[in-house]
């Protein structure tokens, strides 16, 4: 049975606005943290490597720059470099006004970010390919994969784009926005999970078991919550479709403000500030 088909007009009306104001909520709540994570990422790691410390990266993650793999540490420039482009322009291309009274500025920000978006998976992939990772193969397998997806993502974001299938360009665009920002949710969610449990199940060598499911949680749910939002929007979703995706949305933006909060006041704004 079609849901949308037995819910009142006011139903259906109802849950379509929630949904809007949601995806308004939860869009308004990523421009503003993912812009200052991006300002953080090209602040630190490009503020290293000007002042001739790129060691500093490793204070992040171990082994993230190693003299004796040049290779490695190329292509995991590039993919921080590519990946702070990326939070920076991301909020930009979900704007409305945006895409509506400016589409000359909307699609060419669109090259560059789908452009950033592959560079950012590939480089993430040579890194992995040359170095591996300090978690194992879990880490390796996890990583790869959101390397991959990436790349995958932005190749059919801009596929669609350029054959003018907007509705399968939207939907791809969405899905590489919510990969895109799982660096920076890889982050607060350790953070988080220190104070919520003390880091329980996090071994320095990042192979505990909160480390094993940190290796694909980090873009997963971001993926689940891109597919529902998706879904939601179509013509045909019913009632309770949209609630259910309006509930994701609101759960997804209240921790996202209150992580926002803590990392801007104890990580991002000293790191910017160091290099500064």
């Amino acid at each position: 049975m079609n849901v949308s088909n037995t819910a009142s007009p006011a139903s259906d009306a109802l849950s379509a606005r929630i949904l809007s104001l949601s995806a308004g909520l939860l869009t308004a709540v990523v421009w503003v943290s993912s812009i200052l994570f991006g300002v953080y990422i090209l602040a630190f790691y490009g503020g290293a490597l000007q002042a001739g410390q790129p060691e500093a990266w490793n204070e992040t993650l171990p082994r993230l720059f190693e003299r004796e793999t040049p290779a490695a540490s190329i292509g995991i420039g590039a993919h921080f470099a590519a990946g702070g482009v990326l939070l920076v322009l991301g909020p930009v291309q979900l704007l409305a006004p945006v895409r509506r009274l400016a589409p000359s500025v909307h699609r060419w920000m669109g090259r560059v970010y789908a452009l950033c978006a592959l560079t950012a998976g590939l480089g993430g992939l040579t890194f992995i390919a040359i170095r591996g990772t300090v978690g194992g193969p879990a880490m390796s397998i996890g990583f790869a994969l959101y390397g991959a997806l990436m790349a995958l993502s932005a190749v059919q974001t801009a596929r669609f784009a350029m054959a003018r299938d907007l509705e399968r360009h939207r939907a791809w665009a969405i899905r590489l926005f919510a990969l895109a920002i799982g660096s920076w949710l890889y982050r607060m969610e350790y953070g988080f999970w220190a104070i919520v449990a003390g880091g329980v199940g996090h071994t320095e060598d990042f192979q505990g078991w909160f480390d094993v499911i940190m290796d694909f949680f980090f873009y997963i749910p971001n993926l689940i919550v891109a597919e529902a939002f998706i879904r939601a929007v179509r013509p045909r979703a019913g009632s309770s479709t949209r609630w259910l995706a309006s509930a994701a949305l609101i759960t997804a933006a209240g921790y996202l403000a209150l992580a926002t909060w803590f990392f801007s006041l104890h990580i991002w704004a000293p790191g910017i500030l160091r290099f500064t």
